[in-house]
């Protein structure tokens, strides 16, 4: 795109709500896949006032203490005192979870898909990471607060947060971030004199604290940055707000950059095409960057239940391609595995790698369980193209 524009993305925490049911429902798929890697998880969760509800579907030849395994989530986040609107150690938890429906069950034991869909996978070369610059800078903020309030760098900051950054590009190119906005829970130590908003020593602690170590190469001084912006955020996590699984879907892919299918991904296992497929997609556009071949890469898979072979592959570099994107659909059908069978196997996917991808995105991360953040195809694909 030519000229000057604007883009935004943001990130939310490990403590908010969303996300906190997000971790809980893929350590239950991680606590499966320890002892029962061929198991099959469709575990959602909810989570509001002192109470955590785990519902879905579940085949399994192990058990899990599921009760055990949400307080162990919830004290790692944080939630451990009255003071934060939630404690791990007095809230109710409700066990609903069923097995999985035969009739999905007979079309995936014969290797088809486990859903119908569409699944995107992007990757651009604007970052290290290959990832679009706005959600990479709202997830390191977020991370950012965890680490600021775990070290109590700041100790009155809460587990729940969200940012949102906006970045100013020129001609395709980012060149400055425009707006940075942080919403911190915190205790009531920071609030001024009214009660009714922060100190301004605080907000400043906050910038200096969290954002600047994140953003401060990119901001100029016509940055705005929006700190807690209601006045303050002393209610929050499920006190103040419902959480459940798969509601931050954009926020796990790429901040709203390009489409996204509309699946969800925690608390499934990797025979949901809506999660391993989108891992695959990720996998293969990442390659074909880093071979070169595109400074931008767009990849769609689409799936039929009980059907192995993807329906369509649909491939798009945004003008950016070395060679054609005909090309590189053929290059893709026959370097990249695609059924789910293949792609489980290619990404060791059964395994308990999953409640790490719950928090800060699925994508543009170092960690060795992303197994599908590697570039091992890029020589091959770079040869061949």
């Amino acid at each position: 795109m030519k000229g000057n524009y604007f883009i935004t993305s943001e990130s939310v925490g490990n403590g908010h709500p969303d996300k906190v049911c997000d971790q809980i429902s893929d350590g239950i798929l991680d606590a499966v896949f320890k002892d029962d890697p061929k198991g099959r998880v469709a575990c959602e969760t909810f989570i509001t006032m002192g109470l955590v509800i785990v519902g879905g579907e579940i085949t399994t030849t192990t058990y899990v203490d599921v009760h055990k395994l949400v307080r162990e989530v919830l004290k790692d986040i944080g939630y451990t005192h009255s003071k934060y609107g939630f404690d791990a150690n007095t809230c109710s938890i409700l066990n609903a979870i069923n097995k999985q429906s035969p009739d999905i069950s007979q079309g995936v034991d014969a290797g088809g898909a486990g859903d119908q869909g569409i699944m995107y996978g992007y990757a651009c070369n604007e970052t290290k990471e290959l990832m679009p610059l706005p959600i990479t800078l709202a997830h390191k903020l977020v991370q950012r607060v965890e680490e600021v309030r775990k070290k109590k760098i700041l100790s009155y900051l809460g587990p729940d947060c969200k940012s949102q950054v906006t970045v100013e590009y020129c001609d395709g190119q980012p060149k400055r971030i425009d707006a940075v906005v942080l919403a911190c829970q915190h205790t009531e130590e920071i609030l001024d004199k009214t009660g009714k908003k922060i100190t301004e020593k605080a907000r400043k602690e906050i910038i200096e604290t969290v954002a600047m170590p994140i953003v401060g190469k990119m901001i100029d001084a016509k940055t705005k940055f929006f700190v807690n912006q209601t006045g303050k955020f002393v209610v929050g996590g499920p006190q103040s707000d419902t959480g459940m699984t798969g509601r931050k879907i954009v926020v796990d892919t790429y901040g709203g950059i390009v489409p996204h299918g509309g699946g969800a991904f925690s608390g499934k296992d990797p025979t949901k095409v809506d999660r391993s497929a989108a891992y695959m997609a990720r996998y293969i556009t990442k390659n074909i960057v880093a071979a070169g071949l595109a400074d931008k890469c767009l990849v769609q898979l689409s799936y039929c239940i009980g059907y192995p072979e993807p329906v369509s592959v649909f491939v798009d570099t945004f003008g950016t391609g070395k060679v054609s994107e005909a090309r590189l659909e053929q290059l893709i059908r026959k370097h990249f595995p695609l059924t789910p069978k293949g792609i489980i196997e290619a990404l060791e996917l059964r395994a308990p790698r999953f409640r790490k991808t719950a928090a800060y995105g699925h994508f543009g991360r170092n960690e060795r369980e992303f197994t599908w953040e590697k570039t091992d195809k890029a020589v091959t694909l770079k040869k061949e193209a």
